[in-house]
């Protein structure tokens, strides 16, 4: 392989790993607070590219505006979510919130299919974005070096909000003790929602550029990057946002660069992401930066 070669692959792998690790966040914000892998995540990713899809094709909209929009659906979205599915059952054994997050995969799925039908549909790219850089002999797309920067941005904003707001202090608490947080005034069933609002919101952001990366949307285009995304999720620790983003990075580069490397293992793309999750739950559980919390039965 040559070098302009090795550096085009570290570019795709950065983007990739960047979306990653968006996507991840989200599962690690819910599992903080509420101890639930929220299984209907990358559903949400899917409708955030569909709004999208409609806002510049059906409705005219800049792409801008379309993808405002767009993030702010998928936050109520989320909201609503656990509103209906999760809320009543928080004081549930574990193994119900776990059943209520898989039916609600499937019924955002399959709803899906029958609003958009199950036609892949075609995504409007932004000239400023199909756009090519020549730095030196290596051509980069202005999308491959968008989407990390935007990744670093909305994480940068995450963690202003964590660590420098009201809220913030309040998801971090919940984290560590919901009742007595409860006990001190806080509003917990408030900042459960706006949790699962901020997740859903990187989730529409990370499937709006996960779209503009492969120009198309289906019904159930959210299934193999959300699982991928909870790879990463275990992977970096799950619960940490910081390891969220180290595991997302991690699983993008080991993916692109063993099909760099061996092309003939490019059917078993997938099973990479898969193969480190054993690898992690077998010699590390806890992932890169999670902490060993003990569960409530």
């Amino acid at each position: 392989m040559s070098l302009e070669m090795f550096f085009q692959h570290c570019f795709n792998a950065l983007t990739l790993g960047s979306l990653y690790a968006l996507i991840a966040i989200g599962y690690t914000m819910v599992y903080g607070v509420l101890r639930l892998i929220n299984f209907a995540h990358g559903d949400i990713l899917m409708v955030g590219a569909y709004f999208v899809f409609f806002g510049t094709f059906a409705f005219g909209w800049p792409w801008g505006i379309s993808a405002i929009v767009a993030v702010c659906g998928a936050s109520l979205l989320g909201v609503l979510v656990e509103r209906i599915a999760y809320r009543p059952l928080r004081e549930a054994p574990r193994i119900s919130a776990l059943i209520s997050a898989i039916a609600v995969s499937f019924f955002i799925e399959s709803l899906a299919v029958v609003v958009f039908t199950g036609q892949p549909r075609p995504v409007l790219q932004p000239d400023w974005l199909i756009s090519e850089w020549q730095l030196g002999s290596v051509r980069v797309l202005k999308l491959t070096a968008f989407v990390p920067v935007m990744t670093a941005v909305l994480v940068a904003g995450l963690l202003y909000i964590l660590y420098r707001t009201k809220p913030g202090l309040a998801m971090r608490a919940i984290s560590k003790d919901i009742e007595t947080t409860r006990l001190m005034g806080v509003r917990v069933d408030n900042i459960i929602a706006f949790t699962f609002a901020v997740g859903s919101a990187l989730a529409a952001a990370s499937g709006i550029m996960w779209a503009l990366r492969y120009p198309q949307v289906h019904p159930y285009m959210g299934i193999m990057p959300g699982l991928k995304a909870f790879v990463a999720a275990v992977v970096g620790g799950i619960g940490s946002v910081q390891g969220a983003v180290i595991g997302g990075v991690i699983l993008g580069f080991v993916e692109i660069m063993s099909i760099a490397f061996f092309p003939e293992l490019s059917g078993y793309r997938d099973a990479f992401a898969f193969i480190i999750l054993v690898l992690v739950l077998v010699f590390k559980p806890t992932g890169l930066l999670g902490e060993n919390l003990k569960e409530k039965i």
